[in-house]
Formats: C-alpha cells, sequence, structure tokens
C-alpha cells in the first residue's frame, strides 16, 4: 500500500515526485514505456531556468530523476496497463503486478504525432523536431519546412519565421484546417511559403546525422522531388496518454484529462498534470510547475483525509 502513485515520468511525474518524496509520502513512481517522457527525444534544452549553456533533454530528465530517488522516489519501469479507481484504495497494474495506494498522480504526458518514417524517429533530435518553441533556435538562417495543416502548424510556421530564414509548410492539400486569423498570419508573412498538394516521403541525412534534404511527393500527379532543407518540424497533433482512463476520468473531446480546482480530476484523490492535461503551453518547464501543484495538492488531500478520520 502507497500513500501515492504517480504515472509517468516526464517533467510533470518526476517533479511531482521529487515534491512529493520531500513532503515524506515515500511516492512509487511508474516510469512509462519512455523514461523521461518526451524530452528524451530532444537534444539541446535552451529555455529551462538555470542552464545558461543549455543542457540535453535526456541529462535533465536523468538529473530529475536522480533528485526525486535522493528523498525516497521508489521507481518501477514499466508502463501502467490498467486502472481501476471506482474505490480505495486505487489499484493500479503494470503487466500482472498490482499496486494500490491512497492517491494518485496522472503525469502519463502526450505523444506528437508523427509520420511515421524510420528516418523521422531517427533523425528526431538532429533536425527532425516536434515543437517550434523547444528547437526554433537552432535554425537561425536556415530553410526548415512545417508539416500540418491546422492551427498548431501556422503557429510553428509563424513561430520558426523569428529563426529561420525560409519556412515552408507542406499540406495534402490545398486548403487548411486552421482558422482564418491563423492563416492570413502565416500568408501575410514574406518568410512563409506553401507546398501545396504534397506530402514528405523521406527525410535524408547524406550521411550526416543530421537532416539535408525531403523527399515530397506531389499527392495529385504523384511526381516526386528532393528539396533541400535544414530541418523539418511535425505539427500534426498531439495525442495524449489517457487511453487506460477512459471511462474512469473525464476527457475532453481531445482525449484531454478535465481537471477542476487546478490538479484535481472528478474522482477525489486522484491528480493531473503535465501535458496529459495541458492543451495549451506544453513545455517542459509549465509541466514541471504542475508537477508541484499536483504533488502540493495530493500532500494537502491526504493530511485532510487523516483529519477526517
Amino acid at each position: 500500500m502507497h500513500e501515492l502513485i504517480i504515472l509517468g515520468s516526464g517533467a510533470a511525474g518526476l517533479t511531482a515526485a521529487i515534491y512529493a518524496a520531500r513532503a515524506e509520502l515515500k511516492p512509487l513512481l511508474i516510469e512509462g514505456i519512455v523514461p523521461g517522457g518526451q524530452l528524451t527525444i530532444t537534444t539541446e534544452v535552451e529555455n529551462y531556468p538555470g542552464f545558461p549553456d543549455g543542457i540535453l533533454g535526456p541529462d535533465l530528465m536523468e538529473a530529475c530523476k536522480k533528485q526525486a530517488a535522493r528523498f525516497g522516489t521508489e521507481f518501477v519501469y514499466g508502463e501502467a496497463t490498467q486502472v481501476d479507481f471506482s474505490q480505495r484504495p486505487f489499484k493500479i497494474w503494470v503487466g500482472n503486478d498490482e499496486y494500490q495506494a491512497q492517491s494518485v498522480i496522472a503525469a502519463t504526458g502526450a505523444s506528437a504525432k508523427l509520420l511515421g518514417l524510420e528516418n523521422e524517429s531517427r533523425l528526431m533530435g538532429h533536425g527532425v523536431s516536434a515543437c517550434a518553441t523547444c528547437d526554433g533556435f537552432f535554425f537561425k538562417e536556415k530553410h526548415v519546412l512545417v508539416v500540418g495543416g491546422g492551427d498548431s502548424a501556422m503557429e510553428e510556421a509563424t513561430f520558426l519565421t523569428k529563426f529561420a530564414s525560409k519556412v515552408d509548410i507542406v499540406h495534402r492539400r490545398e486548403e487548411l484546417r486552421a482558422s482564418k486569423i491563423m492563416q492570413e498570419r502565416a500568408k501575410e508573412n514574406p518568410k512563409v511559403g506553401f507546398l501545396w498538394n504534397s506530402a514528405i516521403q523521406d527525410i535524408l541525412d547524406h550521411g550526416t546525422g543530421k537532416v539535408t534534404a525531403a523527399v515530397l511527393e506531389n499527392t495529385k500527379t504523384g511526381e516526386v522531388t528532393e528539396m533541400k532543407v535544414d530541418g523539418v518540424f511535425m505539427a500534426i497533433g498531439h495525442v495524449p496518454n489517457t487511453k487506460i482512463f477512459e471511462g474512469q476520468l473525464d476527457l475532453d473531446e481531445k482525449g484531454y484529462l478535465i481537471t477542476h480546482d487546478r490538479t484535481r480530476t472528478k474522482i477525489e484523490g486522484v491528480f493531473a498534470c503535465g501535458d496529459v492535461q495541458d492543451t495549451i503551453y506544453r513545455q517542459a518547464v509549465t509541466a514541471a510547475g504542475s508537477g508541484c501543484m499536483a504533488a502540493l495538492d495530493a500532500e494537502r488531500w491526504l493530511e485532510e483525509q487523516k483529519h477526517a478520520k
């Protein structure tokens, strides 16, 4: 029996663990299939406070894990496969292993949607990115592509023009899904171009270990061309990792956990933080901040339960 179980080991989950462990809650943290979360696929992190020279994403997460372990967090490697929040103690399964807790923090994060190309995952963090605000700075005076046609693609493209010399939006059709205002903002920007009826077939590095070109197919004619580029940004959305909470916690229309009064879910004693409930910011520092909030909320709630007996 644990006082608190934390699901997820990204910036939100590890920060929650640090705070909860320092409050002597002895949290158990279930790491998930990608320990460290999305930051493990980011090479350089330059916008996290306290690191004037930047830090590698995996190194930042490893440091956070050591900090959480130092205060007494217990770690279980593996993915939570099932939860039962119908009564306390809450039950969580990792494969066949069952764990019980008085309170739970869901910090399972979200995953960027990708095209599914082999080279896309190989070159992630080496010219391929799913976060313009994280990586845009590294593309000063470079030519980059943004894949997508929604608001996030327009937003990413417009943001990237602060650094890149040229930003081309790659879209499968001739019309965008993005709102009128976001479309106009992108179209009015002299650095933004559009590659209509186009799909990326492959991303190349020509043996350099970083993106040098993209192979584009015209979706109407089938014509295939190779374009020299320095980076490719995926802006086709995120998928929150909330499948195991379906039918137990409230989800919005996109599948994100709905929280009330900061980090509380609809079930007393179950809290949520980070990208699993953040549809707007999705930054390491905001995830860490909400992880702190969830831990404090859980600590106070557990204290209230003791006094209520």
